[in-house]
Order: C-alpha cells, then sequence, then structure tokens
C-alpha cells in the first residue's frame, strides 16, 4: 500500500513528463523525470536490468523535500522511467528521504537510505537525526520496514555528530552485509564508517574505514567501496575543499582514494589519491557491479554552486554517461561503457595536419557524436577543438603540448548566469602522442584522456541551431580525427 504523499509524487510525474517533448531532454544521458535531480541512489542489477535512483523533487527545478526518482535500463544507455520509488512520508524521514543504495536478495530488491527527521531534546531545543533506513520491494513497489531505523549514529562508539550521518552504500561479501556510511567526527571532519549485518535488519558496528582529519575537505558524502583488480577503491565526495594545483578544486570533490584492505585487522590503507573527474559538474559518483564483473561507475552531472538551467525549465539534473572503470599502476581510469558502441552511426575518419585557421572537416559535427582525437609522435604546441559551434555559440577544448595541460572554457556557450566556466588538467603525453576523447550530448562534454586515464565532466545550455566542430593548432601538429554519430 503505497502513501498518499508517494501516490500524489508519481501522479504529479506523470502528468509533467508528458508535456516535456523529448527532443528537449539530453540523447543518452538520464534526466530528471520533471522536477530536480541530485545524487545517483541505488544503482544496482535486479530482474536482469540496470536500475539507478536519484535523489529527486518533483514539483520544481530546485532542491527541496527530498524524495527517490527512478529508472531502469537493458544497456546503460537508454532509460526507462518508473514511478517515483520513496517519498518522505514516515516519522523518520520526515525532512528527506537522501541518498542510499541497493542491492539484490533472492527475489527482492533491497534499498538502504538516510532518513531524515528532527527530534525535540530534553532542553527544548530541536536537532536534526540522519539514520539509515531499510525499503523492499519488487522493482516498482517499495515497502519501508516497519522497525526503521536500522542503523543509527548511536551505533558509533565514539566521535559521530548525528546531523551528518548518510549515503549508505550496501553489498554482500563472504555471506555477510556491509555498509558504509559517510559520518562526521568531533573534530568537525569526513570519516567513513562501516558496519555489518547477517539478515540486513540487524547491524552492528565494524571500525571506523578512514578519516579526512580535515586534509581532503571537511564532511565526506556518499562513499563506496570495492574491489577492481588488487586494489581496493574507496570513493568519498568530500565538502568545502580548497584547490590543490590542478588536482582539487575549491567547493565540493569527488576523490578516488586507492589502496589495500587488511579485513583481518579492518584497515583500509592509502596508496594513491586522486581526483574522480577534473570538469565542472561532477559529484556523488555511485558504483555497481555487472554479472560479467565489470565496475560501472555514474554520477550527478552537476556542481551544487553553479546555478545552470537546462530542459527550458521543467527539468534540472543529469546523470553522467555511465563508465566502465579499471586500475593501471595504481590509478583509476575510466571510459565510457561498452555499450554506447551499439548506437554508432555515421563514422567518418580524417587524416589532417592541423594550421593556424580554424577548419571544420566534412562529416564531422552534430551535438551527438563521440569524437577522438589521436595526435602523431613529434607534435608541439597548442590544439584547439570547439564543440557545439557556430556564429555566436562555442565551447573550447584546448591541449597544451608544451605544459602538458587540457583546457576546458564554455564561456560562450549560452549561459546567463555567473558561474565557473574553465577548468584545466593534467593530459601527459608521449613525445606528442595525446589521446583525447570527446563525448558530446546536446547538453554535456565529457572528456576521456589517454584512454580513461582522467576524464573531464562539464554541462554546457547551448542551443541546438550550434552543431559546427572545428580544429586549429599553433604549431607543428598532425592528427587523426574520427567521429561516430550516436543515434538513439
Amino acid at each position: 500500500m503505497q502513501s498518499e504523499m508517494l501516490e500524489k509524487a508519481r501522479g504529479y510525474e506523470r502528468e509533467a513528463a508528458a508535456e516535456i517533448p523529448l527532443e528537449e531532454r539530453p540523447g543518452f544521458h538520464l534526466s530528471a523525470v520533471t522536477g530536480w535531480m541530485n545524487d545517483p541512489n541505488g544503482f544496482s542489477e535486479y530482474g536482469g536490468e540496470y536500475h539507478l535512483f536519484y535523489q529527486y523533487y518533483p514539483y520544481a527545478p530546485r532542491w527541496d523535500s527530498m524524495h527517490w526518482g527512478h529508472a531502469k535500463s537493458a544497456d546503460f544507455v537508454k532509460w526507462e522511467y518508473i514511478p517515483a520509488a520513496l517519498a518522505p512520508d514516515k516519522n523518520y524521514d520526515s525532512l528527506g528521504v537522501f541518498s542510499g543504495s541497493a542491492l539484490t536478495d533472492g527475489e527482492k530488491h533491497i534499498l538502504v537510505y538516510t532518513g531524515v527527521s528532527e527530534e525535540t531534546l530534553e532542553n527544548g531545543k530541536k536537532q536534526i537525526r540522519q539514520n539509515q533506513c531499510l525499503a523492499v520491494g519488487d522493482g516498482v513497489n517499495y515497502e519501508k520496514y516497519e522497525k526503521n531505523p536500522i542503523i543509527v549514529s548511536e551505533m558509533i562508539p565514539v566521535g559521530n555528530v548525528c546531523e551528518d550521518f548518510r549515503d549508505p552504500k550496501i553489498w554482500k561479501e563472504d555471506g555477510v552485509y556491509y555498509a558504509v556510511v559517510g559520518s562526521r567526527s568531533d573534530d568537525g571532519s569526513g570519516q567513513i564508517a562501516m558496519f555489518r549485518s547477517k539478515n540486513l535488519r540487524d547491524w552492528e558496528f565494524d571500525c571506523i574505514l578512514d578519516k579526512c582529519e580535515n586534509r581532503y575537505g571537511k564532511m565526506w558524502e556518499c562513499p563506496d567501496f570495492f574491489p577492481l583488480g588488487e586494489k581496493r577503491i574507496l570513493v568519498v565526495s568530500p565538502q568545502d575543499m580548497r584547490a590543490e594545483g590542478l588536482e582539487f578544486h575549491n567547493g565540493n570533490n569527488a576523490i578516488f582514494l586507492t589502496g589495500t584492505y587488511d579485513k583481518e585487522r579492518k584497515t583500509f590503507c592509502r596508496e594513491n589519491v586522486q581526483a574522480a573527474d577534473y570538469g565542472l559538474d561532477f559529484y556523488a559518483p555511485q558504483t555497481m557491479e555487472t554479472k560479467d564483473g565489470r565496475r560501472i561507475m555514474v554520477a550527478w552531472m552537476k556542481s551544487w554552486d553553479a546555478d545552470i538551467r537546462t530542459g527550458k525549465g521543467k527539468w534540472s539534473g543529469m546523470m553522467t554517461f555511465p563508465r566502465e572503470l579499471s586500475v593501471k599502476n595504481g590509478r583509476v581510469y575510466q571510459n565510457p561503457v561498452r555499450e554506447l558502441q551499439r548506437y554508432y552511426a555515421n563514422y567518418t575518419v580524417r587524416e589532417i595536419v592541423l594550421s593556424e585557421e580554424s577548419s571544420s572537416l566534412e562529416g564531422i559535427e552534430g551535438r551527438m557524436v563521440d569524437l577522438v582525437i589521436e595526435t602523431k609522435k613529434g607534435s608541439s604546441g597548442k590544439m584547439e577543438v570547439c564543440v557545439a559551434k557556430n556564429e555566436k555559440y562555442s565551447t573550447r577544448i584546448v591541449y597544451d603540448f608544451d605544459e602538458e595541460v587540457l583546457s576546458f572554457d564554455r564561456t560562450y556557450s549560452g549561459l546567463y548566469r555567473d558561474v565557473v566556466c574553465k577548468r584545466d588538467m593534467v593530459v601527459r603525453n608521449r613525445d606528442g602522442e595525446v589521446k583525447i576523447r570527446i563525448l558530446l550530448d546536446k547538453y554535456s562534454v565529457e572528456i576521456f584522456a589517454n584512454d580513461g586515464e582522467s576524464a573531464m565532466t562539464s554541462v554546457i545550455t547551448t542551443p541546438m541551431q550550434a552543431r559546427e566542430i572545428t580544429f586549429r593548432a599553433e604549431g607543428e601538429i598532425c592528427a587523426q580525427i574520427s567521429k561516430y554519430d550516436i543515434v538513439i
């Protein structure tokens, strides 16, 4: 039996979604069915399909009382909207159904999420509480556990702030269920608490997996913890970071902590720390493992600090295109899922010597394309690629061979707000050889350098009429440029 609040949300989204033309949505990125979307939740496989939930406010394109939106896909590319899964309709989640995760348990789909509520203390003051809750369903409808919450902040022996205790990521390992939860210690900095259970309902504290100690931002949100190759990866989204060179930027970041994990001693040992993405719009990534053993990641494609409107005011928020993760030499690599190749059309390839005069190439244009530029040995100077371009608009991607820096600039992409428009990332070249892959989909640009060694994700708002792609150089640059249209 669904609550009145959830039925209201489902009815509203059904009517509102019908008023949004398909051409106003991205082609192969999941967007909010209506209203507002942020963090990905419950990324999992169930019933032979991939399910992705998300933080959701259906009634307006802004953050407000959090629900869980819901979509599913057979291939990570084409998504089907499912009615909203959760609404803040219980005392323990009355202020919001915050982020969480999912897994398949037998024939049931298990959701674990953060319920936010307010309690009155003995002295009369009110206090925000965040605790972890359980819901069980069939891929469409989900029933909240009658004894929620299942994990509360008091379960951590010492040093935890009850109003910052959220975003559980659950998995099953060697017959035991585990959950990592973002929390904050007494010193005000983030930490990741781990819990264990034999039955998903009765949980106990396991350990503090890692601590920020005010080194990487403050609160650590949206944790994820998984094996990748011979390593263990801890993913966190730190709030309130300060820029460090080109590795981290001000504000909210997402980072990979790569290392080893001693399960018996309950010790995670860091070996490398890197940004998960170097672009302007990437936060709160979450992963899942497919049946064929691939680790797939998706993230919210937006920044909390940038007021960028898409969807003509009817929806706000997109997910990144799902990425396959791997680890090489201690570094996490990421590339678009291979399923995208099923939608390739109109292959074009050109061998070219770039010049100082900006030029376009026959057959290479569009707003839904997979574009690859591979330079030859001996290349030097600077290379510029402009996408989503016409006489009025342009988004610039510049690579400096001498500085080994790739720059992204959306200043002239059609924005109306005074938001950050430029960002740089380090991209190494081998005697002039560099490979840059650009995934362009209407309102977004995702860049993957050197076969996934680094990635850069940003949103643009350029009108669809701007379809030109141009190239120029300052120096001696020979390149092979190839392009596929993406046809959905």
